[in-house]
């Protein structure tokens, strides 16, 4: 009958749409907490903000009102599309902070596409090689200029201090003034090791040294870097290394959205 068919038809369509849910990432903490590679991803992303400095635990002042955080979930996949790892990241609901109150500047630069295509084409002209680096969590290394309060994180509540807040020292993922902390940063960071800012394109820097060039280009928490001597790759891969908490991707393979 009809009806049957119907029924039959209803089944197998919840049956396709379980399979394409079976690989996804947790909607909630709730369900992230059943899933131990997802526990463990929320306890390293607590490890890496605790070992930062970035909050301490106190009372909410008179007048302040405490952030909201939530927890992020997602699948980092390679090119071929294989899970490299699970990433849970500790988001600050920025959405609820008031302009003038919480935050002031929330500009950051990123480096236009047309910059990283020139870069390639520069590296593959001169048979240069191209590597790349990201920052664990970048935003933890901004510092705050504000006072910012946020609740403490599901899962992660001080037994016994239920009722205190976390006071930040550092900037946190979701934050509108986040991306600018991190920028401010790593900017000075690069001026102070000798590098210069293209004027044109405030997320290039260049290092001459020798003879020889370094070429570093910033996306927020990605960068690529190239030149003409590989010795001051090694070089500035163990300062950056040192300062930042940083992952050596190696060779350039795989960079927002482009495969080289």
């Amino acid at each position: 009958s009809l009806q049957d068919l119907y029924e039959v038809t209803e089944r197998h369509d919840n049956l396709t749409l379980f399979c394409l849910f079976a690989d996804c990432e947790p909607v909630n903490f709730q369900e992230a907490a059943l899933d131990e590679k997802w526990r463990i991803a929320m306890d390293e992303e607590i490890k890496a903000i605790v070992k930062n400095d970035t909050w301490e635990l106190t009372t909410l002042p008179k007048g302040h009102k405490a952030i909201g955080v939530k927890w992020v979930y997602k699948t980092k996949r390679n090119a071929k599309g294989e899970i490299e790892r699970h990433k849970a990241r500790l988001v600050a609901k920025g959405y609820s902070q008031k302009a003038g109150i919480d935050y002031d500047e929330v500009f950051a630069p990123v480096a236009r596409l047309e910059t990283i295509r020139l870069i390639i084409s520069l590296a593959a002209q001169n048979k240069w090689k191209i590597f790349q680096m990201d920052v664990k969590s970048a935003f933890l290394n901004g510092f705050l200029e504000e006072e910012v309060y946020i609740e403490q994180p599901l899962g992660y509540v001080v037994k016994g201090h239920e009722d205190k807040v976390l006071r930040l020292k550092k900037a946190l993922y979701g934050l509108k003034q986040a991306p600018r902390a991190w920028n401010s940063r790593i900017d000075k960071y690069f001026h102070e090791k000798g590098f210069t800012k293209c004027p044109y394109e405030h997320a290039l820097y260049v290092k001459e040294k020798d003879g020889d060039i370094l070429i570093v280009c910033l996306y927020v928490d990605d960068l690529i870097f190239t030149g003409s001597n590989p010795s001051l790759f090694e070089e500035f891969k163990r300062v950056m290394i040192k300062e930042f908490e940083m992952t050596d991707i190696g060779l350039m393979a795989y960079y927002l959205g482009i495969e080289v």
